[in-house]
């Protein structure tokens, strides 16, 4: 065959593959910080095996309608940091229905994002080093977890770690991926005979939402505002990046009812990709971009797949030695970590309120039933405006 040949076929299946690696790299990096949040906030495993299912079938649906309809790229997933969130809350007022009732108002809210140009501003007004604090001070305690899992259970959790650690010398994009092959290979020597062939079938979980003012706050509120500060926004930008223009008030309303039909489910959010966006934009999905959107129409098509692994998956993780789980779900989340913390004290004159944020996010308190990453917006939100109206007086 002619190299003029084989550029043909590689350029033809470049948007396939990553298309393939998008959605691989999606899932397998952050499918256990979501059952760890759903189940944070109340959920037994068999409703977050439902929340997973319907995540996968929820997103890989709206991402092959989006993509066919605008013939452009778009990436969707569901939202790990908004998972994170949850992992730190805990259960509130109401339980899981009302985790439930969160985020069907989660899904309201995007919604109403695309339609009310004054709701998006009011997010765009929450300072960025704020909210990139906010979270960095949920992920912390979730970060820590490989350090105490590898003091704890050495013999189950190094070689998780040391498989993340020797793949960022080999390649990066999969060391997340590759150390929890290793973690789920662990558990199931583990588990043994203990796995039932009836865990390994996917199922759905039907769940009647309620709303108590605790979830509101503690859950909607925080979710909504990660969500949009750390996937929507960050994903309509990479695309930018990539000279392709997404649909802001449909993708919205598109994620947005996605979410509300996947909440009494277990799902807590669908929205754009952020990350993975750039490996179905970018170059790598081939010279063409008039044909770049196939990736997402492969991506989307592999999730709908990949929804019929979620029972095994589940199975595994409720298996799981003490702090395999944790220790996996940590070391998804560093990178994430690593960013939230460099743009959150980036500004010198944002950094005492980025700092205070943080740490109040980071303690886990409870005040009045409401959890920690609402009240860190407030404190931030504080010493924000009193630093500033300090440093005006100063110049005055």
């Amino acid at each position: 065959m002619s190299d003029t040949a084989t550029d043909r076929d590689h350029a033809r299946l470049a948007p396939i593959l990553a298309g393939v690696v998008t959605a691989l790299v999606g899932f397998t990096s952050s499918f256990v910080v979501v059952l760890t949040g759903l189940r944070a906030v109340g959920a037994s495993p068999a409703q977050a095996e439902s929340g997973l299912v319907v995540l996968c079938l929820l997103q890989g649906v709206a991402m092959i309608a989006l993509a066919r309809r605008h013939r452009i790229p778009i990436a969707l997933a569901w939202s790990t940091p908004g998972a994170a969130v949850l992992a730190s809350t805990g259960p509130v007022d109401g339980g899981w229905p009302a985790a439930v009732g969160a985020f069907v108002v989660v899904g309201v809210l995007i919604v109403l994002t695309g339609l009310i140009t004054a709701l998006g501003d009011l997010v765009a007004a929450i300072p960025v080093p704020l909210a990139r604090a906010m979270l960095a001070g949920v992920l912390l305690p979730l970060c820590l977890a490989p350090v105490t899992a590898l003091a704890d259970s050495p013999g189950f959790v190094a070689p998780v770690v040391l498989t993340w650690l020797v793949m960022h010398r080999v390649s990066r994009r999969w060391a997340v991926p590759a150390s929890l092959g290793v973690a789920l290979a662990i558990i199931a020597v583990d588990a043994g005979g203990r796995l039932q062939a009836g865990d390994v079938l996917p199922s759905l979980t039907l769940t009647t939402p309620s709303w108590t003012p605790a979830a509101l706050v503690s859950i909607a509120l925080p979710l909504y505002v990660v969500t949009m500060a750390s996937q929507n926004v960050p994903g309509v930008a990479i695309m930018r990046a990539f000279d392709y223009r997404v649909p802001w008030r449909e993708s919205m309303g598109v994620t947005g009812v996605a979410t509300m039909l996947g909440a009494p489910f277990g799902g807590h959010a669908v929205n754009l990709a952020a990350i993975t966006a750039a490996l179905g934009a970018g170059p790598t999905a081939g010279p063409d971009r008039d044909r770049r959107w196939l990736s997402s129409i492969t991506a989307g098509s592999l999730y709908l797949v990949l929804a019929g692994a979620a029972g095994l998956l589940t199975a595994l993780v409720a298996a799981a030695p003490d702090g395999v789980v944790q220790a996996a779900a940590g070391l998804a989340l560093l990178g994430t970590l690593a960013s939230a913390l460099g743009e959150s004290l980036a500004d010198p004159s944002e950094r005492e309120a980025a700092a205070v944020t943080l740490l109040v996010a980071a303690s886990g308190v409870t005040v009045a039933g409401i959890g920690a990453a609402f009240w860190a917006l407030v404190a931030g939100l504080v010493v924000r405006a009193v630093v500033r109206e300090r440093v005006s007086s100063s110049a005055a």
